[in-house]
């Protein structure tokens, strides 16, 4: 992921090295994990007392996410103490990560854990933007007042964006694949807009949703019904299905499925030639590949870990991170699968709170920890997880099936 200007106004340099020295040492304090360390040394496997965890090949913290919380410790460690630091809503999609962030001193801007609003900052306050980026409104707004700014938008996403603002550029309609509540999409599509204010984008979630708008653009439709299916946040203003739909351009957030972004573009593009003819319909449609690098490592690791003999997966991450949620997709469509936010849910063999995709919210399971002789686990976590939150479900693991913790580390050290 390719690394923007660290921050604005003054052209402040946090990349210090006496800086990135304290604040290599004071996150590897938080996050990192000597033990999946030595696990992945062995091949990702560790077999004790009858029960095999196997780790996929890549998880964990991407380079875009670790850059996004170097930066924001190094903004902490530069300015002094006394200078307000505020952050435009999570750094990342990790509960434990974000309560960090907070324990420093940062405070929220935006979204239910907000803390202060951006009409209250002074000149010389330090805002956070975080990895999925912000809305250009919100951008500019808080240039406006003049606050030193620190952007540690993700590269990737920054892509996308430029991608969107050419497709406004030549009166191209962005149909985004994602989720039109999701920070990254909103920054996305407040850059579909084109600097003069005058695009228009549409966010599509799903093939069925997709399917709807293909049919529009093919035979067109009841217009009001269309404006009421995509509502104000999955549509831009003045959006019109019979004028907007002519020239598309699809694009996604950057964390979906590649598998059903790549089937977006081919629906879409196909229902332009269905409607225009191969020639002109060629014309009037564009895409780009915008999914992101790690995005796409960490669901081809997890298929490769899926061809293994396995029992159940557990999945650890936030619960509202999309590429997190995706993998446990992928993973109850083979077998078992868990979503734990961290270890404290695997309360017993008999007992397990997990996230339900579908349902969107924790449910509780009985008898969930397989009655056999070995058993073997699946282990994988999203983008966002750190590995100490991996270690401590690996060790939980081992204590259910009666392996105490000091003697797996003990083991491990040697």
């Amino acid at each position: 992921m390719s690394a923007p200007a660290a921050a604005e106004k003054k052209r402040i340099n946090l990349r210090t090295p006496e800086v990135m020295a304290a604040v290599l040492k004071q996150v590897e304090s938080h996050y990192r994990s000597e033990l999946v360390d030595r696990v992945i040394a062995e091949g990702g496997v560790v077999s004790r007392g009858g029960l095999t965890i196997r780790l996929a090949q890549k998880f964990g913290f991407c380079y875009g996410v670790e850059r996004a919380i170097d930066m924001a410790y190094a903004a902490r460690k530069y300015f002094p103490a006394e200078q307000r630091l505020f952050i435009l809503g999570e750094i990342i999609h990790n509960p434990e990560v974000n309560e960090q962030i907070g324990a420093m001193g940062i405070k929220n801007l935006i979204g239910p854990q907000r803390e202060a609003e951006i009409d209250q900052l002074q000149p010389d306050d330090v805002v956070i933007v975080p990895a999925f980026g912000a809305e250009t409104h919100t951008i500019d707004r808080i240039k406006q007042i003049g606050c030193h700014l620190v952007d540690t938008t993700c590269g990737d996403v920054m892509s996308v964006w430029r991608r969107v603002r050419s497709y406004a550029q030549e009166n191209y309609t962005s149909i985004i694949h994602g989720k039109s509540e999701h920070e990254e999409t909103k920054a996305t599509a407040s850059r579909a807009l084109g600097p003069g204010g005058n695009g228009h984008f549409l966010v599509v979630l799903t093939l069925a949703e997709t399917d709807y708008v293909c049919e529009y653009i093919r035979h067109g439709g009841n217009k009001d019904e269309f404006l009421a299916k995509f509502g104000p946040g999955a549509r831009s203003v003045g959006f019109d299905p019979d004028l907007h739909l002519r020239c598309v351009g699809v694009a996604n957030q950057t964390t979906m499925l590649r598998s059903e972004t790549e089937e977006v573009q081919r629906r879409v593009r196909q229902a332009i030639v269905d409607r225009d003819g191969p020639e002109s319909g060629e014309k009037n449609f564009r895409f780009f590949d915008t999914i992101c690098g790690a995005t796409q490592e960490r669901q081809d690791a997890l298929f490769d870990l899926l061809k293994l003999p396995l029992d159940m997966m557990i999945v650890v991450g936030g619960y509202n991170s999309s590429n997190t949620s995706h993998l446990a997709e992928i993973g109850e469509a083979t077998l078992p699968t868990y979503f734990i936010r961290n270890a404290s849910r695997l309360e017993s063999r008999d007992h397990v709170t997990h996230y339900n995709i579908h349902l969107g919210r924790e449910i509780g399971t009985d008898a969930w920890f397989p009655d056999k002789e070995h058993v073997v686990v699946g282990v994988t976590a999203g983008a966002s997880c750190p590995n100490h939150l991996i270690e401590e479900t690996i060790l939980r693991l081992f204590e259910l099936r009666g392996i105490p913790t000091s003697d797996l580390l003990t083991s491990l050290a040697r």
